[in-house]
């Protein structure tokens, strides 16, 4: 097996080896640091002149980017942490997103953005916010998330290599040290993939009766949305099946829509506040999809920002005992259609 955090920088190793038009630029990427996260340690050992540190500028760094790909490279720019996109929102939302709408398709903009989001390490309110959910409304930009469930290097080497459009990637923070497929290697859950580049998983317990609710999750929500699978079916014999999306937008509705008919009932997790959401706009999609058959809730982060004390960034994030207690919820209701949020 091999951690999250290895097969990312694997995947640009192997990229910068099989293009030379990849370029990785970022704060502190080169070695020794090798990047806050280690993402990025000793490529710029083996390809010095492809692997640029910059000025702590993320609007700049964005924008050498845009330039970058305009002019036919592949670049990878890394933010140090996500909460510092919304200085390159500019960058993304008008520029990169855009160009190849307003030039008549004439030129394409083959743009990676890597971030880590995420909290649950004391780093409190300005470097702990997942902000994806501010991005992913822009027309043109891609959104995946990594899991530790499935791969990410696969993922990442095709977003620099083979997407000719602008990709933000997202990385939970505490994924990096996790083990691949950790928790689904040993028989213990039926597992279901759907798509290719940017797969989705739909895991159930093996072997348990037809589940009576879906999960909808990502990234570091989804190993959590896992335990509470498990803990639902052996302390409440409430029987749940997860489906976990690595691409989330453009989102590919149809493995939730298949779930959700067959279970009538879902609750989607996010760790950021769930106000105008990824679940938000899931549960939207598949209400124009199916109607109102379905009981719905959202489990989120409280909508306040993240504090440094550990203790109450736990209080404000979402923990598997909510996820618990939300399904029960939702399990319990009358199936009438109801739509409902419950804080982390």
């Amino acid at each position: 097996m091999t951690t999250v955090l290895a097969s990312l920088n694997q995947a640009l190793r192997r990229s910068l080896t099989a293009s030379l038009d990849v370029m990785v630029l970022g704060e502190d990427v080169l070695d020794p640091y090798g990047g806050a996260f280690k993402v990025t340690q000793g490529l710029s050992s083996t390809y010095p002149e492809r692997v640029l540190a910059t000025p702590v500028s993320e609007a700049g760094i964005v924008g050498l980017g845009v330039g970058m790909a305009l002019r036919g490279l592949r670049p990878v720019v890394e933010i140090m942490f996500g909460d510092f996109l919304m200085l390159a929102g500019d960058a993304l939302v008008n520029h990169a997103a855009k160009f190849r709408w307003v030039s008549n398709d004439r030129v394409r903009v083959p743009l990676v953005v890597r971030t880590p989001m995420g909290g649950r390490r004391g780093y409190g309110p300005t470097h702990s916010q997942s902000l994806e959910k501010h991005l992913m409304g822009a027309a043109g930009l891609r959104t995946v998330a990594a899991s530790a469930l499935l791969d990410p290097g696969p993922m990442l080497e095709a977003a620099i290599l083979s997407d000719d459009d602008p990709t933000l990637f997202v990385e939970h923070k505490l994924l990096y040290a996790q083990q691949i497929g950790a928790g689904l290697d040993g028989g213990e859950y039926q597992v279901q993939s759907a798509g290719e580049r940017y797969p989705s998983l739909t895991v159930r317990l093996a072997g348990a009766p037809a589940p009576r609710l879906t999960f909808a999750s990502y990234g570091y929500m989804a190993g959590l949305a896992l335990e509470a699978i498990h803990r639902l079916a052996y302390e409440y014999e409430l029987f749940a099946e997860m489906v976990a999306f690595t691409q989330l937008v453009p989102l590919c509705l149809e493995p939730l829509a298949q779930s959700v008919r067959q279970t009538r009932a879902l609750l989607t997790l996010e760790e950021g506040s769930g106000v105008l959401g990824w679940g938000s706009e899931a549960i939207s999609a598949l209400v124009e999809e199916l109607g109102p058959v379905f009981d719905a809730r959202r489990v989120s982060a409280r909508p306040v920002p993240i504090p440094a004390s550990l203790p109450l960034e736990q209080a404000v994030l979402p923990q598997v005992e909510d996820l618990v207690r939300a399904a029960l919820a939702v399990s319990n209701s009358d199936r009438s259609g109801s739509m409902r949020r419950s804080n982390g």
